[in-house]
């Protein structure tokens, strides 16, 4: 009796069901933590002279950063709460994400607050928050959901592939409306990396790729300030004044930061050079003022988070979980790639926050949110 006791527990957790076991993956809440803590200090340096010389930030200085603090206070606990709530409830709400993150880019369409000539910002309750970022979480949860559910589906192109690309497309073309090409884009990548991910034929995948390289190219072309762009960041001085601008300012940055910076509060960029420097571009202000090292040290802690997500993807008992561990640091490492090649000049020049050190409320909420989740599956690991 005790040994048939036994065994009925051991097929219980290898098929990963009943209540969760072991410990949260504590190496991923301490370098959040720092990285949190770190960009309280960051966004406070980067925005401050500009806050107090800007009419929206009220003149003050500690704008940029009691609005850090105040979704900070809100996100680190929901990401603690999260890391006690069972993952599998996501599973169960995955229709739910899907249909909110559909509504507020809808919604973003006609009520957005304008900014740019685009619409991508939702005020809702006296929050602002980016549908876009949502969405893209709200899509990784549904995506993970029907993958789970159709395991030997995934490489049937009618049952397996095109749901899914209904989807991705849907979600896509949305943000397009915004106008905002470079999510979408990132979006579209991320789709196909959780296709390949969910088992996807990969004759289906290089084919998809290509029609993806072909669409890109042609909705860069049609739109002459996209083009601009596009091209703009392979030779930044030929239009210092204009498309150029900010990536020269990033270079001068990120240039006379040498090895060890010239120290926290000493960048001279931020003094009214550089725009964004808070939010977008705050990785040039960071090696600006803590050097070559300081900003390898940050990309060392975003990759050991990517590293441990991936480890427990691999090492999860449950599909759902395992695949939705995988999503959680593709996203969280397309994000931090996006943003570092663009102030370096790798990519072209497009807004996107980088976790935990840029100033933005709804990138630092769904992040967090994100982690507590990763840490929650991380308790299933062998």
């Amino acid at each position: 009796m005790e040994q048939a006791a036994v065994n009925t527990k051991k097929r219980t957790k290898r098929a990963g069901h009943g209540r969760q076991q072991g410990r949260i993956d504590f190496t991923i809440l301490a370098v959040v933590t720092a990285l949190c803590a770190f960009g309280l200090v960051m966004v406070f340096s980067a925005s401050y002279y500009y806050a107090q010389h800007t009419q929206s930030a009220n003149y003050d200085s500690f704008y940029y950063l009691k609005r850090q603090a105040l979704y900070l206070a809100i996100g680190y606990p929901v990401m603690l709460l999260l890391t006690r709530v069972n993952y599998r409830a996501i599973y169960r709400l995955s229709g739910i994400a899907m249909l909110v993150s559909l509504i507020l880019l809808i919604a973003v369409l006609f009520f957005g607050r304008e900014l740019n000539g685009g619409r991508r910002w939702l005020d809702l309750f006296g929050i602002s928050i980016q549908p876009s970022e949502v969405a893209k979480f709200g899509m990784i949860i549904y995506m993970c959901s029907f993958m789970s559910r159709r395991r030997d589906q995934m490489r049937e192109l009618k049952r397996g592939l095109l749901p899914l690309l209904f989807i991705i497309g849907m979600i896509c073309g949305l943000i397009m409306l915004q106008p905002n090409m470079s999510m979408a884009v990132i979006v579209g990548m991320i789709g196909v990396i959780m296709l390949y991910l969910g088992g996807s034929d990969i004759r289906h995948l290089l084919a998809l790729g290509i029609v993806f390289i072909a669409a890109f190219v042609l909705l860069a072309v049609i739109e002459d300030y996209r083009f601009a762009r596009i091209t703009s960041f392979r030779d930044p001085f030929s239009d210092p004044q204009g498309t150029g601008y900010q990536l020269v300012q990033s270079y001068y940055a990120i240039g006379s930061g040498g090895l060890f910076g010239k120290g926290l509060n000493n960048s001279y960029q931020k003094l009214l050079y550089m725009t964004y420097g808070e939010s977008d571009f705050i990785f040039a202000i960071l090696c600006e003022e803590f050097g070559f090292f300081g900003g390898l040290l940050t990309l060392i802690a975003y990759g050991w988070i990517v590293y441990r997500g991936m480890l427990i993807s691999l090492r999860c008992r449950n599909r759902f979980g395992s695949l939705l561990a995988a999503g959680i640091s593709t996203v969280f490492g397309i994000q931090v790639f996006v943003n570092v090649g663009v102030v370096t000049g790798l990519l072209p020049t497009t807004g996107q926050a980088l976790p935990f050190i840029s100033a933005g409320g709804t990138s630092l909420l769904i992040f967090l949110a994100a982690m507590g989740v990763l840490m929650n599956i991380s308790r299933e690991t062998n």
